[in-house]
C-alpha cells in the first residue's frame, strides 16, 4: 500500500500536540513528529506576512489520506492550512508495513 508524508505547520505547541495526537489516537497517521519552530515568509491576502509555526511530518498511508485531510481540516485553526502531500517511492520495508498496520482502521 503506498505511503504519503503529509506536511503542515501549527501556530503553537499546543496546537502541533493535539492535532498530533488526534491524528495517532484516531489511527489516521502512523506517526506525526513535531519539529522545532521555523519562521514562515509568505504572502496572504496581498501582504507579505511572517509568522512563527511549528512543523508536523504526519506518515499515512495514500488510501488514508482524504479521511486524515479531512480530520486535519476540522482541527486546524487556520483559515487555509498548509496541507501538502509527499508519496513515498522508497523506504525501509519494515517501517513501511508499520505504517500501513498502525493506519489501518479496525
Amino acid at each position: 500500500m503506498p505511503i504519503q508524508l503529509v506536511l503542515t505547520n501549527c501556530p503553537d505547541e499546543a496546537c502541533a500536540n493535539a492535532i498530533a495526537l488526534a491524528l495517532v489516537e484516531d489511527r489516521l497517521a502512523a506517526c506525526v513528529n513535531i519539529l522545532p519552530r521555523v519562521q514562515s515568509v509568505y504572502r496572504w491576502q496581498g501582504a507579505v506576512e511572517s509568522a512563527s509555526e511549528i512543523p508536523l511530518l504526519i506518515k499515512t498511508t495514500t488510501a488514508g489520506y482524504p479521511a486524515l485531510e479531512a480530520r486535519l481540516r476540522e482541527l486546524h485553526p487556520y483559515e487555509v492550512p498548509e496541507i501538502i502531500a509527499l508519496s513515498v517511492s522508497q523506504g525501509l520495508p519494515a517501517y513501511l508495513n508499520w505504517v500501513v498496520a498502525e493506519t489501518i482502521q479496525s
